[in-house]
């Protein structure tokens, strides 16, 4: 046992200390430096770099700070930025492409749309890790992370674009104020939800093989869940206001949106804030028990439907 944890040790190479610190406080150095020239000289051909910049900072960031925990040497630099940008775009292409045939507006909104991108997601996943020959619990967590960030990053940079258009024309404001809202809560976000996906999917698995059992079903429909939440809490607050303070306000008599009261216009805000910092919890809360509960090395044997990895050769049992 000593000498399987040296072996351990000795396939995670050594990466210098506190590298994600770096690369934020530089990142985060260009970014100002960008915004601030975009204002002195109106150009708009630095868009596009306020725009980049500004939406892969904080995941590149909490990639690479993950990536400092690896498991072992078979997640690798290349390995963990390629899953990134490829799973990241998998992942948004394939969610883009199921919500517009299946979504249809009804009370499950949010809980399809967390469905969709979830699978999606985790499918990106497997289908870019199916060659790894070691898969332990974190190493599971941490290249499901960089999935989640890059699918974060896009969609952040969508957002992004999408802010500049304003009926007063290009607002280089609401670009800045959309990047840095979603900068601050992309940590607890689509990184998080599939990191827990990641590292329930490959607790079980072997080197030719994915185990498809009941705890990554239970664990794709809890993120799902979360998910669901977190988009859908601007409307739960706002029934919930209704529920506090009456309709009178943000309410017209005809049922249309009015204009908040003093006491609305405060109170949902904050139980929304509420809201967000809860399912924040509940998701960190269990990332943190999957990581501890996780041992250095390959996952464990589950029974479940297993589905090979490997082509071209027959999918084989672990011992």
């Amino acid at each position: 046992m000593a000498g399987a944890d040296r072996q351990w040790r000795v396939a995670v190479p050594v990466t210098p200390r506190r590298q994600w610190l770096r690369i934020f406080v530089v990142g985060l150095a260009l970014w100002l430096a960008t915004v601030a020239v975009i204002f002195l000289t109106g150009n708009p051909t630095l868009l596009p770099t306020l725009v980049l910049l500004g939406s892969f900072l904080v995941p590149v960031t909490f990639v690479a700070w993950a990536f400092q925990r690896r498991d072992t040497g078979e997640v690798t630099v290349s390995g963990v930025f390629g899953t990134f940008l490829a799973g990241g775009v998998l992942g948004i292409l394939a969610s883009a492409v199921l919500e517009s045939y299946l979504l249809r507006p009804s009370v499950l909104l949010f809980l399809s749309v967390g469905l969709i991108e979830e699978a999606a997601k985790l499918a990106a996943l497997a289908l870019l890790t199916r060659r790894m020959r070691l898969k332990s619990v974190r190493d599971g967590m941490i290249l499901g992370a960089a999935v989640g960030f890059g699918f974060s990053a896009l969609e952040s940079a969508g957002y992004a674009f999408i802010a500049l258009f304003t009926v007063q024309g290009l607002s280089v404001v609401q670009v800045v104020q959309t990047e840095i809202l979603r900068g601050l809560v992309a940590p607890v976000g689509h990184g998080l939800w599939t990191a827990i996906l990641g590292g329930v999917l490959f607790a079980p698995s072997g080197r030719d093989h994915f185990v498809i059992g009941i705890r990554l079903i239970y664990a794709y429909l809890g993120v799902s869940v979360l998910h669901a939440l977190w988009d859908a809490m601007h409307a739960i607050a706002f029934y919930l206001t209704l529920l506090f303070t009456g309709s009178r306000g943000l309410l017209n008599p005809d049922g249309s949106l009015g204009r908040p009261t003093p006491a609305q216009a405060v109170l949902m805000p904050v139980l929304e804030g509420l809201g967000l910092a809860l399912v924040a919890v509940l998701g960190l809360v269990w990332l943190t028990a999957l990581w501890r509960s996780a041992r250095r090395g390959p996952g464990r044997p589950e029974s479940g439907w297993r589905v090979p990895t490997g082509f071209g050769r027959p999918a084989a049992s672990r011992p």
